[in-house]
């Protein structure tokens, strides 16, 4: 039943990521509650790697490779992320941007690891940016009957840690390809922490209003994003089945409006709902495997857990 279940609830926990990103801002600074995160999942993740017998890089340079990718992978990402939607970008459209992920990372693989292109995948690339244009665009402008308008910076920001998950994803790819990903895992939240909290020391308060409605937010996203996720990724990648969760990560988008919906009450309007049905389908065209299996899957579910 587990093995079933285990990639549709992969997915669904990580979607919550940016429900979580917008409540949280109520009670804390966006990066100053990230890097309590980090730091409460640094000391869980090596609690279970010492119960499970995880086995520690035994070269300086395999743990510089997974610090630096905790940069990319969760520092500069989720940072950026989080910052955006506290500075007002709606976690719907937050979501949608987050497809992008897939998209640039199609896009710069031929340059950065030589991975060439279809014409199928350079048609899913142009339907994926037409998508997000679409979703995103009247917001900024705000020439929805709907919408509220959003400024250009956070935007812009958002996508910035699109692209730092994107390099992030294929650094990892070309530096990590072996060693214990519990392990790898772990120093890449201390790389996360690492550029964290100089961010936060530069850009906030370090506001803190510690209540029941923040411990919750912490505790969900420790336990069910940090740990929960991770474990499940675990169980799949040794389960083999990797590769069926990141074709469910095509739902992210329009799970995370949803959930923006329900909780916060994000008006869920015609361009985004149209744009993110074509970005979906641009994402699935530049991932869908040929006839040879890619790893670009792989790659996607590994990298961009929330």
């Amino acid at each position: 039943m587990l093995a079933r279940l285990a990639p549709a609830i992969f997915v669904l926990l990580w979607s919550t990521g940016w429900v979580v990103a917008k409540y949280a801002a109520f009670f804390a600074d966006p990066l100053t509650f990230l890097a309590l995160r980090y730091s409460f999942a640094i000391l869980l993740f090596i609690g279970f790697c010492a119960a499970t017998g995880a086995r520690w890089p035994s070269s300086l340079t395999v743990v510089g490779h997974a610090v630096v990718s905790g940069i990319f992978l969760h520092g500069l990402y989720l940072g950026a992320v989080w910052w955006a939607i506290g500075e007002g970008v709606p976690a719907a459209i937050s979501g949608i941007i987050a497809g992008l992920q897939p998209l640039m990372t199609a896009a710069v693989a031929p340059f950065l690891i030589g991975e060439n292109l279809s014409g199928r995948q350079k048609l899913g690339l142009v339907l994926g940016f037409l998508g997000i244009t679409l979703a995103v665009l009247p917001k900024m402008l705000a020439i929805d009957a709907a919408a509220t308008p959003i400024h250009l910076l956070p935007v812009a920001i958002n996508v910035l840690g699109m692209a730092a998950v994107t390099y992030g994803t294929l650094y990892q790819k070309r530096h990590l390809q072996n060693g214990d990903i519990r392990a790898i895992a772990t120093l890449q939240y201390v790389g996360a922490l690492i550029v964290t909290i100089p961010l936060a020391l530069i850009v906030e308060d370090l506001r803190v209003t510690w209540n029941l409605q923040l411990v919750a937010a912490l505790a969900w996203s420790v336990l069910g994003l940090s740990m929960g996720a991770i474990a499940l990724l675990l169980y799949l990648i040794r389960r083999g089945q990797v590769s069926r969760a990141a074709s469910l990560i095509y739902l992210v988008p329009p799970l995370a409006a949803v959930q923006a919906a329900l909780f916060f009450g994000e008006a869920l309007t015609l361009p985004m709902i149209v744009g993110t049905i074509i970005a979906v389908l641009g994402v699935y065209l530049t991932n869908r495997k040929a006839d040879n299996p890619s790893p670009t899957g792989d790659r996607a579910a590994k990298a961009t857990v929330a």
